[in-house]
């Protein structure tokens, strides 16, 4: 069967278009510093670390929880501050540090030179289950739509935020192709949406066992490579 001519990109955010991990590292820092000047029963009762478990814990309690990390975040952050007896104003001024912090990503080099010669002849969105403002990152003008899972309420690999994507860009799903990191999230979950699906493998990233059932549509290392697929998939 013929496939229809791809005329929309949709791109996952973290470890697809920048690394994640070390921005949520130092985003941790910045705010446990800001913690240990500015609420330090917190900061004296709760380690980075047992922050971050309590979160995994309180993931399982809310549904909310699992498509708002930001919403996650505020609560673990609530929870401590009543235990210490600090000041529950501080909440939102800690979780500004982290946010400020968790925004001040870097891209892959390849990403923006691509992502400006595809803006030119297909349009772009992204869809994600993180928290990024694209806004204050400074790349939102690359994408017409921008897709997040707690302003959706659901999240990825849920086909239902993929189609919310696709009405956005006002697209059928079969000439969308989304690209991602993660397997079962990413290309999976796109392809059940009904687009196609293609897995970005970075070099040095630690590796991912594909399961066998999952085949994407193409496997691309770099964005130069994704370009290069595109050129020969979609709308000339």
């Amino acid at each position: 069967m013929t496939q229809v001519p791809i005329s929309a990109v949709l791109f996952d955010l973290d470890d697809t278009l920048w690394p994640i991990l070390p921005v949520i590292r130092r985003a941790e820092t910045l705010m446990y510093d800001w913690l240990q000047r500015h609420a330090p029963a917190v900061a004296r009762r709760f380690s980075i670390d047992s922050l971050r478990e309590r979160r995994k814990e309180l993931m399982a309690t809310d549904p909310v929880y699992q498509l708002d990390l930001r919403e996650l975040r505020r609560a673990g952050l609530a929870e401590a501050f009543a235990s210490a007896g600090e000041d529950p104003a501080g909440v939102e001024q800690a979780l500004a540090v982290f946010s400020r912090a968790r925004n001040e990503v870097s891209p892959f080099p390849d990403v923006l030179p691509v992502l400006g010669l595809l803006r030119e002849r297909l349009v772009l969105g992204s869809v994600s289950n993180g928290v990024a403002d694209l806004d204050a990152i400074g790349i939102a003008h690359y994408f017409r739509v921008s897709i997040a899972a707690h302003q959706t309420g659901c999240a990825k690999p849920d086909p239902a935020i993929f189609h919310a994507a696709c009405d956005a860009l006002g697209v059928a799903p079969e000439a969308a192709v989304y690209v991602g990191d993660d397997p079962v999230l990413d290309v999976e979950g796109a392809q059940n949406a009904g687009l196609r699906g293609v897995l970005l493998r970075r070099p040095g990233q630690a590796a991912l066992t594909l399961p066998g059932h999952i085949r994407p549509d193409a496997v691309c290392t770099t964005f130069y490579e994704l370009e290069q697929w595109l050129s020969g998939h979609s709308v000339s």
